[in-house]
């Protein structure tokens, strides 16, 4: 597969260089740095640059280039997942990843990749394992650019077990006096709607984070209310409805989450095991220790946007623009969104804007010409309420008249304990041979994406 790698600095030095196969040559780094390091950066369009019969695929970090070599037909996704997995490897040992930690690293770097590819094909690339037995003491960088020695302990009676076992990201000698686990349920709701108020598009990407602190080689199931699931157990759907109602009450959670959703495009971490999800729907694993993204999702249907956007925008004669913007938020009022921004674009000749908010808590809105827009920021939306914004813009005269092509609103936010598309987690269960008690917590969040409203 992989003939080289190397790392350059951001002048194209090579900081360093490994060959795997002998139908490279060293000289091979001096092409890269010539052709793509020394090019503008109008030239440079693909990550991957094909010279003669030799490819290099590049990825561009900080102030490193990362570069695979090789003559072979290689899987390029394959390729790229390798050196991104070789840049959280750095990080993870290094804290940052950068010139300066590379050079104070480069033994550990080599031995690194020594272990992470045999004859170019990559071999285990866990952090976890090969904490285990790379334990060349680093030299960390902190956040501030302080330099901290590092010691990697190494259990050496482990090391056979975890690097050829199943379960090549999890000890199994961990130990917490306090057993738990921690569940995020994170979705990004994306809305494109039309200046009469018609949804074009909408559509949510959810991510299940998941922070364990559990002793020993738990084993977990994990439940969701998941349409083809509840369709096939009717006792599984009467017991979602329960938990629902029982959520509601206790954490006001909003948005129907007590209804099945259509669950697509799941992609899983690999401690997941497929076949069981893929016979009964059922997520059971073994978790690594610490935080980890369990799956993401999408979904399209039923999606339960938590803002409704109501814009009038007048255009009076080439000297002025009155707005009249209406926010509704259509969360339970118990809820409530923060860290509200609201983006109402301005033409380019505007000169001067009067803007008034009305409602409780409705915040300030100020006028950014830089970016043309109007920016209305609210601390603390509260659910089931609405605020208003009017604004008078003056525009300077031209010459000739300039259309506006009029960008739409866009909306960034924040709401705690609801999801978009409606996605409940029914449980999560522990089992471990030692059969101790463990305590889960389960929190929800949307946050917005792609959120516009033409105007």
């Amino acid at each position: 597969m992989l003939s080289a790698v190397f790392i350059y600095n951001q002048k194209g030095e090579v900081l360093i260089s490994r060959l795997y196969r002998h139908d490279v040559k060293r000289s091979v780094a001096d092409v890269f740095r010539v052709h793509v390091i020394s090019s503008p950066t109008s030239v440079i369009r693909s990550p991957v640059t094909t010279l003669g019969s030799t490819s290099f695929y590049h990825i561009r970090y900080d102030n490193l280039w990362l570069c695979g070599v090789t003559k072979n037909n290689a899987s390029a996704a394959l390729v790229f997942e390798f050196l991104y997995r070789l840049l959280g490897l750095g990080v993870s040992y290094f804290g940052r990843f950068d010139e300066e930690s590379v050079k104070n690293n480069f033994v550990l770097i080599y031995e690194l990749l020594d272990e992470v590819l045999d004859f170019g094909y990559p071999q285990n690339i866990e952090v976890d394992t090969l904490k285990l037995y790379v334990t060349t003491e680093s030299v960390r960088s902190s956040a501030r650019g302080g330099l901290q020695p590092d010691a990697v302990a190494g259990l050496p009676h482990s090391i056979t077990m975890q690097a050829t076992g199943a379960t090549t990201w999890r000890r199994n000698d961990i130990t917490y006096k306090k057993n738990e686990a921690f569940v995020d349920v994170i979705e990004s709701v994306n809305l494109i709607m039309s200046a009469k108020g018609t949804v074009l598009r909408a559509d949510v990407q959810g991510q299940i984070v998941m922070r364990s602190f559990l002793s020993g080689m738990p084993e977990c199931k994990f439940g969701l209310n998941d349409k083809l699931v509840l369709d096939r157990d009717p006792a599984a759907a009467t017991a979602a409805a329960a938990a629902a109602a029982a959520a509601a009450a206790a954490a006001a959670a909003a948005g129907g989450q007590g209804e099945s959703v259509e669950i697509a495009d799941c992609q899983f971490h690999q401690c997941v095991r497929l076949g069981r999800f893929d016979t009964d729907r059922t997520i059971s694993f073994i978790p690594p220790d610490g935080e980890f993204e369990l799956m993401r999702y999408r979904t399209t249907e039923n999606v339960n946007l938590p803002f409704k956007v109501l814009p009038v925008v007048r255009e009076l004669g080439r000297a002025r623009i009155e707005y009249e913007v209406l926010i509704k938020s259509n969360f339970s009022a118990k809820l409530s969104a923060t860290n509200m921004a609201v983006t109402i674009p301005t033409p380019p000749n505007a000169t001067k804007c009067r803007i008034k908010v009305t409602g409780s808590g409705a915040g300030k809105a100020k006028y950014h010409p830089e970016e043309n827009a109007m920016v209305w920021r609210i601390s603390r939306f509260q659910g089931l309420q609405e605020l208003a914004l009017t604004a008078v813009v003056d525009l300077a005269p031209t010459t000739k008249p300039v259309p506006w092509p009029r960008p739409p609103i866009g909306l960034d936010f924040q709401v705690l304990m609801f999801t978009a598309s409606g996605l409940l987690v029914r449980f999560l269960k522990v089992f471990e041979k030692s059969n101790y008690q463990s305590v889960k917590w389960v929190r929800y969040m949307t946050k917005a994406g792609s959120y516009e409203i033409r105007i």
